[in-house]
């Protein structure tokens, strides 16, 4: 695909290449990953400023997004990509690959400084995705990190909530900017110079609870960083309001394949403790039963729960994590998705009423999970958020496109961010292809019906001049 830059694209491109070290805090959709490939690009090819670029993200964005994102864009494809992810023999192989583009989880950050020690690293321009997630001074993460500045010439942090706690968590993730050059060398001096202490312990008064901005010290701050990062808001940028879909894939575990390709083959997945076992009698059925496995459990015979895997709930934990405390709303297809997300997600509300509906438009509901098939027709959810998630997908073409525009919708102010968790090799892939087949096949439809209605009222209004009868 070819990249066409959009005029807030080219200045975010600018703003990285004329400064060694930036921050990139933009809203979802706004394109932070093509925004600093394209100027990792032009460094590594065009200017020769950098050799190799680390891009550290979560572990799902780092095995899956990026390395698609380089390959989706006719100017990046060339990028060789190699995944420090894995076990340790799977990483020094990934080291060892000749590549421009490596990309690592936060979780092996440490390692990585560890095994490279500050001689052996070789890495002069580094992309933090999720640059919030650095927010921790006393986290290893970035005490490793911070270990290896002196070898890095480019620093990009991508972010779009890099406070979402308070201006407290900007320090670290500023410190790996710029090394304490505009809010100090410590966190320490960091709040001595622009906090004060705010509740107290009553039995020690050493312990402080939170702390409260000085007067004027929000405005000093930006004012700091005005020249090392720039933050763009979707809706100033973004016609009102445009649908992003993202597609994220987990790849099952070996036993969890295993049960699948034997259901499919053998159209029976037996239990070994007696209680029931997974039948299927008709095609349907096995779809049915496929799509449930590829969730991560399926009902045996006697409507028993069994569990098969958590890959795509670890998804939706990163996914709801990267919203960093924005609502999120999630679609899900069979009652046990439910339970199991409730009892990691417990702050989760499921939509059984009204009441639900009007407390999720007041914000205050930051998990909402809702059935496609509950949220048809004439449901107003667009005020309580813009992100959504598919956990799990189903052939209902109808019911897939009415749930997304509960919040794609007049009245919305954001990009709709549209996740898609999809396991990969499984019925999941085929389902989606589906939907997308017949996604464009009604808009043609559409577009063509629209063709014809402006034929129609060309030529009617041809024969009011000619005084003509339309047919």
């Amino acid at each position: 695909m070819r990249f066409q830059p959009k005029p807030y694209q080219m200045h975010a491109i600018k703003f990285i290449l004329e400064r060694k070290s930036s921050g990139l805090f933009l809203d979802m959709g706004l394109g932070k990953t093509v925004i600093a490939l394209t100027a990792a690009r032009e460094l590594l090819f065009d200017s020769f400023d950098i050799n190799a670029v680390l891009v550290i993200a979560p572990l799902r964005t780092a095995d899956d997004t990026w390395p698609r994102e380089i390959e989706k864009w006719d100017h990046t494809e060339d990028l060789i990509v190699s995944k420090i992810i894995g076990d340790k023999k799977h990483r020094i192989a990934a080291l060892n690959k000749a590549a421009e583009i490596y990309v690592i989880n936060r979780e092996n950050v440490v390692w990585l400084v560890e095994y490279l020690g500050l001689d052996g690293w070789f890495f002069d321009m580094v992309i933090v995705d999720e640059l919030s997630s650095f927010k921790d001074p006393k986290s290893n993460r970035f005490k490793a990190l911070r270990h290896v500045l002196p070898k890095i010439e480019y620093m990009i942090g991508l972010t779009g909530t890099p406070a979402p706690n308070g201006l407290l968590d900007l320090w670290s993730q500023i410190y790996l900017l710029d090394r304490g050059k505009r809010l100090g060398t410590s966190i320490t001096r960091y709040r001595r110079r622009f906090f004060h202490a705010g509740r107290r312990d009553r039995t020690n008064p050493h312990i402080v609870y939170d702390w409260k901005l000085e007067d004027g010290a929000q405005q000093e701050i930006q004012d700091l960083l005005s020249d090392l990062c720039v933050s763009m808001d979707g809706k100033d940028y973004l016609d009102l309001p445009p649908m992003i879909p993202e597609e994220h894939y987990v790849r099952l575990p070996p036993k969890a394949r295993e049960a699948c390709a034997r259901l499919e083959k053998e159209l029976l997945l037996p239990f070994v403790d007696g209680k029931g076992d997974v039948v299927v009698n008709t095609a349907a059925t096995l779809s049915n039963k496929l799509l449930q496995m590829a969730n991560g459990a399926v009902y045996d015979e006697n409507h028993g729960v069994r569990e098969i895997h958590a890959e795509k709930i670890e998804m939706l934990q990163e996914i709801i994590e990267s919203a960093n405390g924005q609502p999120v709303m999630v679609f899900y297809n069979f009652r046990h998705d439910v339970d199991r997300l409730k009892k990691v997600f417990p702050k989760a509300r499921l939509l059984k009423t009204q009441d639900d509906i009007k407390a999720w438009n007041e914000g205050k509901i930051p998990i909402f999970l809702l059935h496609p098939a509950s949220a048809g027709h004439g449901l107003n959810l667009q005020d309580g958020g813009h992100i959504a998630v598919w956990f799990g997908v189903n052939w209902n073409l109808e019911l897939y496109l009415q749930a997304n525009k509960r919040l794609h919708r007049p009245g919305q102010k954001y990009p709709v961010i549209l996740h898609h968790i999809l396991a990969k090799d499984t019925m999941d892939e085929q389902v989606m292809a589906a939907l997308v087949g017949k996604g464009n096949i009604q808009k043609q439809m559409l577009d063509a019906v629209k063709a014809r209605i402006e034929v129609i009222q060309a030529e009617y209004a041809e024969s009011k001049k000619t005084g003509k009868k339309s047919s």
